[in-house]
């Protein structure tokens, strides 16, 4: 990791290459929401993110295969872990958008930003940076922003809004989980297991969620093919990357997804009010104030 000199006083560490990386799937996720919006008007969601995963999946078990000779118990449990994670964060904000409007869905989900310092405090045993706080500090004001003033309003804790908590819980778990197995497993395994267990967890619960296979359409083999690519492409960096980064640096920068939804949206044709301009700007803003380093005592036990 590239730093600055040290100096008496705070500095900037400068990107390492494994937050850059980040950075640049934070960017390929922000352009699935308006893939993910098109698609939705041929196929149900469940059936779409079994496509999607799957199809992830399978071309990691391709690229990967000669790996998997060694994959051990360890790496076999935490991969199931972490997928069912995966599948969770998505069926619960799923659910919840049946009765609640976006704009909650899209508050309630945020809540996973100030969740993951606490969970890697507590589950991790690892404290986060004064700035990290900060700049999840930050962010989320960001991403309430970017939600409208109204997200807030009205919540009522029903059903709809309960499932859409429980979504932002299983992601700011499995970033988690992510943190915890990263550095005792092979990447490539275990990005095949979580894969594919996410996948076949969305197709085996679509009766229970009443939804039926859908007519045969170009747009959702396309989109849940590519989408796939990109999901192979963004989890294995997930895995790889969260090694030697911890997970609220890599949460706030997991909020910037919003930040390029919004960019690709605009440059479909979509306008952003001056507030969620705004919000973004202060995401980019946590996402540099986590990077300042303050002086501190040499027994401090913080780990950034």
């Amino acid at each position: 990791m590239i730093k600055t000199p040290p100096a008496s006083g705070s500095h900037v560490k400068f990107l390492s290459k494994q937050e850059i990386i980040l950075v640049l799937i934070t960017m390929l996720w922000g352009a699935t929401f308006l893939i993910i919006h098109h698609t939705m008007e041929h196929t149900g969601l469940l059936f779409f993110v079994g496509v999607r995963f799957l199809t992830a999946g399978l071309m990691s078990l391709l690229l990967f295969r000669k790996s998997l000779a060694g994959m051990t118990r360890y790496e076999l449990k935490a991969g199931c872990i972490i997928g069912v994670g995966v599948f969770l964060g998505y069926t619960f904000q799923t659910l919840g958008l049946k009765t609640i409007s976006s704009s909650q869905s899209a508050f309630i989900t945020a809540l996973y930003v100030p969740m993951v310092p606490f969970l890697q405090w507590a589950v991790l045993k690892r404290r986060p940076h004064m700035m990290s706080w900060v700049g999840v500090l930050i962010a989320f004001v960001g991403l309430i922003c970017l939600t409208g003033p109204d997200a807030a309003s009205g919540l009522s804790f029903s059903p709809g809004e309960i499932a859409t908590l429980l979504g932002a819980v299983s992601i700011a778990g499995e970033i988690i989980l992510i943190s915890r197995y990263a550095l005792r497993v092979d990447s490539r395994r275990v990005t095949i297991v979580q894969l594919l267990v996410a996948g076949i967890l969305a197709l085996a619960f679509m009766p229970v969620a009443g939804e039926h296979i859908p007519a045969f359409s170009w747009v959702w083999v396309a989109s849940g093919v590519g989408l796939g690519v990109m999901s192979a492409v963004i989890q294995f960096a997930m895995n790889w990357a969260q090694k030697t980064i911890s997970a609220t640096r890599a949460t706030v920068i997991y909020a910037g997804e919003p930040v390029w939804a919004g960019l690709v949206g605009r440059l479909a044709g979509e306008r952003l009010p001056p507030l969620a301009i705004a919000g973004a700007g202060l995401i980019v803003l946590g996402v540099l104030a986590s990077e300042i380093r303050l002086p501190r005592r040499k027994k401090d036990p913080e780990l950034s």
